[in-house]
C-alpha cells in the first residue's frame, strides 16, 4: 500500500484557533447538556491530526459534518482527493472514532469516511475494529505503527526548526544552541507545539531538558548544528508546501469548504 498521498489545508501556526467557516455540527435540540457535548466533541476531533501534515482535522477542514443527538454522534470525513492514500485515511477515521468515543456524554459513535474509493473497506473496517491489516489484508502488520513514528519525527524536526529560528532571531548564534535548555524558550504557540511532539516522541518535556536532540534523545552535536537545522528547515518547508497544495485540492473539490 502507497504512502504517498495527495492530500489537505491552510496551516495556522501551532496553537492558534482557525477561522474555518460555518460549523460542520448539527443538533437535534439545543438545551445546555446537548451543547456541551458537542463542543467536547469538537475538542475531542481537533486532537485528531492528519498524520504527515501534522495538522487537526478541523483546522484542515477534513470534518464535512457532525451530528449530535441524545449523546449518539455522527461524524462524516472527506479528504482531498478521491485517491488519498487508503493507510492515512484509515488512521484519520478510527483516531477520529477513538477520541469522539472517549467524550463524556457520548454514548455512541459514528465516523464514516465519504468520496474516497477505499471508504467502504475503511468504514467497515473502522467500525468492527478489525485493524488496518485485517481491513487490507497482505499489508505488514507494523506499517501503521511505523507510519506514524516517521511523521513524528518529521513534525519534531519541523518543530525544532521552528523554534531555533525563533532564538536565533532573538539574538543567539548557532554555537549557543547546543546548551539552550527547554526552560529559555519563551512561551508560544510555537513551544508549546514543540513540546507535544516531544512528548509524543517520548522525549524528556522538563525545563532542564536540551533543545537540541534527535529523535531517540541523543544531543546533537555543536559541529554538526548547521547541517541538521538545514535538514530540518527542508522538512519543515516540504510540510508547509503540501499544506498549502492540499489545502488548494481540497477547495477546488468542495467549493463550499
Amino acid at each position: 500500500m502507497s504512502t504517498t498521498r495527495s492530500g489537505a489545508a491552510t496551516a495556522a501556526p501551532d496553537g492558534v484557533v482557525p477561522a474555518v467557516g460555518p460549523s460542520p455540527f448539527t443538533h437535534s435540540h439545543s438545551d445546555a447538556g446537548e451543547r456541551a457535548v458537542r463542543d467536547r466533541v469538537y475538542a475531542a476531533l481537533a486532537s485528531v491530526r492528519d498524520p504527515e501534515l501534522d495538522r487537526p482535522i478541523t483546522e484542515l477542514k477534513f470534518v464535512s459534518s457532525c451530528e449530535v443527538s441524545g449523546g449518539h454522534v455522527r461524524i462524516r470525513l472527506r479528504l482531498p482527493t478521491y485517491f488519498c492514500a487508503p493507510n492515512f485515511a484509515y488512521l484519520m477515521v478510527v483516531d477520529a472514532l477513538d477520541a469522539v468515543e472517549a467524550v463524556p456524554g457520548v454514548v455512541g459513535a459514528e465516523v464514516r469516511l465519504e468520496d474516497h474509493f477505499a471508504a467502504d473497506e475503511i468504514n467497515a473496517g473502522a467500525a468492527r475494529r478489525a485493524g488496518f491489516q485485517e481491513t487490507f489484508p497482505g499489508e505488514a502488520v507494523d506499517e501503521l505503527a511505523e507510519l506514524r513514528r516517521t511523521f513524528r519525527r518529521k513534525a519534531h524536526q519541523a518543530a525544532l526548526e521552528r523554534a531555533c529560528r525563533g532564538l536565533l532571531a532573538a539574538g543567539r548564534t548557532l554555537d549557543d544552541l547546543p546548551d539552550v535548555r527547554l526552560g529559555a524558550l519563551p512561551r508560544s504557540p510555537e513551544t508549546d507545539g514543540l513540546l507535544r511532539r516531544r512528548a509524543g516522541l517520548g522525549l524528556p518535556t522538563d525545563p532542564d531538558a536540551r533543545l537540541l536532540v534527535d529523535e531517540d534523545g541523543t544531543p546533537i552535536a555543536a559541529a554538526d548544528v548547521p547541517l541538521r537545522l538545514r535538514f530540518a528547515k527542508a522538512v519543515r518547508v516540504s510540510i508547509d508546501a503540501n499544506t498549502q497544495y492540499c489545502s488548494g485540492l481540497l477547495a477546488t473539490r468542495y467549493p463550499e469548504s
